[in-house]
């Protein structure tokens, strides 16, 4: 569906709870969210149904996230439902990986096919400080699973400076071996980190710097591609502030409680809970047409 700056809204972040087994320090509080009342969370029967309703609109691809969406109780169920969903071609999935082991094979045989694992450092000390209870041995357990059991597999890892930004190289060179999509992606002052000084928001020209190496080979959605020579995997860059995609942005948001963002964001929501059939495709289609240039 065309949304009204006639861009084609085909994707769907579908977030399934607002909770997380870890604490990053750039997205939650060191004490973690407050979790809402049972009832306040979508069910998995609200989750199927918002997801055959996307279907009929147009969406043809839903990522599952959170929060954490593998600590949501029914998750590989919930994936099953939305993979049967008519329209809907592909689901994926963003993740910290850390339950994976436990996982990944009942959520291949689910429908799920991709994996984002967000991973920012390869430092254990860097893990645990950024993550506030992480072991970086989980999430590498975490990222062998997803190795093993779908067909793409790509590593987030944000940019702060300062922080990370001595293992850029490092990073890098891990696209060399392995066959992933490494993706660097610029911290954005939101949340958490929205008081943050200035020096901790890297541009991703950084990496084209600590990496010269690299040669351009094309996009991919929102990432600009590239890779080392011979390299198995690829590096993309994901540049919301520096050079940002909202001309070309494709998707819309619900949160864990119902609510569709237009943009991912802004603050304008609109209430899905209560609504069914033809009402629910309409509140959709109006999130859609609502959504912003940018930004």
């Amino acid at each position: 569906m065309k949304d009204g700056y006639g861009r084609d809204i085909y994707y769907l972040r579908l977030s399934v709870t607002d909770l997380c087994n870890l604490r990053c320090v750039y997205c939650m509080p060191a004490g973690g969210v407050e979790k809402r009342r049972h009832e306040d969370v979508l069910t998995v029967e609200e989750l199927e149904e918002i997801a055959r309703s996307a279907g009929r609109c147009g969406i043809r691809k839903i990522r599952l996230t959170g929060g954490e969406p593998l600590v949501r109780r029914g998750i590989v169920d919930i994936c099953a439902r939305t993979a049967a969903a008519p329209g809907v071609e592909e689901v994926c999935m963003t993740t910290n990986g850390l339950l994976l082991p436990k996982l990944a094979p009942e959520l291949r045989k689910a429908g799920l096919r991709r994996v984002n694992i967000s991973l920012d450092t390869l430092s254990p000390e860097l893990y645990r400080e950024l993550t506030r209870v992480g072991n970086i041995e989980d999430a590498v357990s975490g990222l062998k699973a997803a190795l093993d059991n779908f067909e793409t597999v790509k590593i987030n890892a944000v940019l702060i400076g300062g922080t990370n930004e001595p293992e850029i190289r490092q990073m890098v060179y891990i696209t060399k071996d392995a066959p992933v999509e490494l993706r660097f992606i610029e911290l954005m002052p939101i949340g958490e980190c929205a008081h943050w000084p200035r020096e901790r928001f890297l541009e991703n020209s950084a990496v084209l710097e600590a990496v010269p190496e690299l040669e351009p080979c094309g996009t991919s959605g929102v990432a600009r591609l590239f890779s080392l020579p011979n390299a198995r995997g690829r590096v993309g860059l994901i540049s919301p502030l520096s050079s940002h995609f909202c001309p070309e942005c494709n998707r819309i948001r619900i949160t864990p409680d119902g609510r569709l963002k237009p943009c991912l964001h802004s603050a304008q929501e609109i209430e899905l809970r209560g609504f069914h059939g033809a009402e629910l495709d309409a509140k959709l289609m109006e999130g859609i047409c609502a959504k912003p240039m940018r930004h």
